[in-house]
């Protein structure tokens, strides 16, 4: 047997209690009996007195138990005596300043009252940092904590609408609070409501896992709620059943619905490792992600002569040959030499011709490879060589570069490497321009550990697009049907990042041979200083 519990949330009522409790009663004499009704941003309002005083005395009561968040300004602060949380009324209790509300069934619901404060020390009215600090350290230190059931919040976290569908007016990377989206990351609620912005949103639900690097988790849904009574007829009431987390079979817990998308707060989840003590190295697990990097899935491929169980050296491994006229191959005369700027043992780097600017280049193994995937260990140490030279020219330039790679109807690894300015955009909005537009096109694009390389995830002949950035951040797709062979292009020349959506076809951007020659050894000049093919 599971214990269902049929709630009840809402937004502002603002002293409107005759109207919000009349809808209660309409809709269980219409869909029966729900357990409570939860209310989160202003309860009272300026002119709460005369219908408030007929439930404080008792002449009329909530029809359903009915809790409720503390003040959020310094007008409303004398409905709430207690700081700790009281019965306000009969059947209407004021939950606290923060904490956490477990009913019999096993529902856990955490809550913090109140507005972000912008000063200290934080008026009675506001949550600081340390309220929101020992809220979370309250429920993280509980063995094997998964998540809260629900997290009541009167304003919205900041950012909840990143990666999402759209919030309307409301500038989500503007409104909210910042504490508020820490403590929903920390926290995982399966459900979480907020108002104040006098606006319904019912953000498409949230990932609380990162793909290929935790074990899944349940989902998160974010709802805003409007005001009580609002003219708009905007939604401020949220009916919903909910079986507490304690009594769910873990794997339906963990069903990801087909609209789930990445978790907004990203940056936040991947800060908050870095300031945790680091393992000693008999405590740091062997592995460390959802796949085992320890281990090759399906056909082993040994690194060393150790895994083979002798002790001769591994020979190196010949590239296999192209099936007809290559491109990219040195050797082959179809490539177009007057593009390349820098040959080293086993790479070379050319212009790319119809590039999204002019230093846009590639970096390319001179034997025939499909992939990095299929690379040997001396052609990937020097594909990794040529990165870190780009890397150290761009940045003299102010830029850095954004690398990405679709082993898809294509026969020769192409590294494309394209710098972007450094004033223009962060890595996070990088990151976040490729999820978005990949959610809008039905990609599934993940992060993957920085310190992975593709081998790990995907094997030889698996079609893939990953991208990278030169700090080492790396997002992975696997290819399964078909795929726009100019996403990465695309998403580059966005207005979100280059602003040149022209661009993204390199048919159009092609120029005349005599131009491309004359870039080439624009390159080649400014290039030579980090050039080490010049030196080794």
């Amino acid at each position: 047997f599971r214990a269902v519990s049929r709630r009840l949330a809402c937004g502002d009522v603002e002293g409107r209690l005759e109207a919000i409790f009349g809808r209660v009663r309409a809709i269980q004499a219409k869909s029966g009996r729900f357990d409570m009704l939860l209310c989160v941003g202003n309860f009272f309002g300026s002119t709460s007195e005369a219908e408030w005083a007929e439930y404080r005395t008792g002449a009329k009561k909530a029809p359903i138990p009915t809790y409720v968040l503390g003040a959020n300004n310094e007008d409303t602060l004398s409905y709430f005596p207690d700081v700790s949380g009281c019965e306000l009324a009969e059947n209407i209790t004021y939950l606290g300043r923060r904490g956490v509300y477990s009913g019999c069934s096993g529902l856990q619901i955490a809550y913090l009252s109140g507005t972000e404060a912008q000063q200290q020390p934080a008026p009675a009215h506001c949550f600081s940092a340390k309220d929101a600090a020992e809220l979370k350290a309250s429920l993280l230190s509980t063995p094997n904590f998964r998540g809260v059931d629900i997290l009541l919040t009167s304003p919205w976290p900041r950012d909840v609408g990143t990666f999402a569908n759209s919030a309307g007016e409301i500038d989500t990377k503007k409104c909210g609070s910042k504490l508020v989206s820490d403590l929903a990351a920390s926290l995982k609620p399966r459900y979480h409501f907020a108002a104040l912005e006098k606006a319904y949103y019912e953000r498409l639900p949230y990932r609380n896992h990162m793909v290929l690097q935790e074990t899944p988790q349940h989902v998160t849904r974010f709802i805003a709620l409007a005001d009580v009574g609002n003219t708009s007829k905007k939604k401020y009431l949220y009916a919903f059943s909910i079986v507490p987390m304690s009594s769910m079979d873990p794997a339906e817990l963990v069903k990801q619905p087909q609209d789930v998308t990445e978790n907004p707060y990203r940056k936040l989840r991947k800060e908050a490792p870095k300031s945790k003590a680091p393992l000693s190295a008999e405590e740091e697990p062997a592995c460390q992600f959802f796949f085992d990097l320890n281990k090759h899935q399906g056909k082993k491929r040994p690194s060393d002569g150790k895994e083979r169980g002798d002790s001769q050296p591994k020979q190196a491994k010949k590239p296999p040959q192209p099936t007809g006229p290559c491109w990219f191959c040195l050797a082959s005369p179809e490539v177009e030499k007057h593009l390349v700027v820098s040959i080293g043992t086993h790479c070379y780097l050319a212009l790319a011709k119809g590039g999204l600017s002019p230093d846009h280049v590639l970096i390319l193994p001179i034997g025939h490879y499909q992939s990095v995937v299929d690379l040997s260990s001396e052609v990937l140490e020097e594909v990794t060589k040529y990165k870190a030279a780009l890397k150290e020219f761009f940045r003299s330039k102010g830029k850095r570069y954004v690398l990405f790679e679709r082993n898809y109807r294509s026969q020769h690894l192409q590294l494309q490497v394209i710098p972007v300015p450094l004033d223009l955009c962060t890595s996070e909005d990088i990151k976040e321009a490729f999820i978005t537009q990949a959610q809008e096109q039905q990609i599934e694009l993940l992060e993957i550990p920085e310190h992975s390389d593709i081998a790990q995830v995907a094997q030889p002949g698996t079609p893939y697009f990953y991208v990278e950035l030169d700090t080492g951040e790396k997002l992975f797709h696997r290819i399964r049907g078909r795929f726009p062979l100019q996403f990465g292009r695309c998403v580059l020349a966005s207005e979100a990042l280059l602003a040149q959506p022209e661009r993204a076809d390199w048919r159009q951007c092609a120029a005349q041979r005599p131009e491309e020659a004359a870039q080439a050894r624009a390159f080649r000049q400014e290039f030579e200083p980090f050039d080490f093919s010049l030196r080794d």
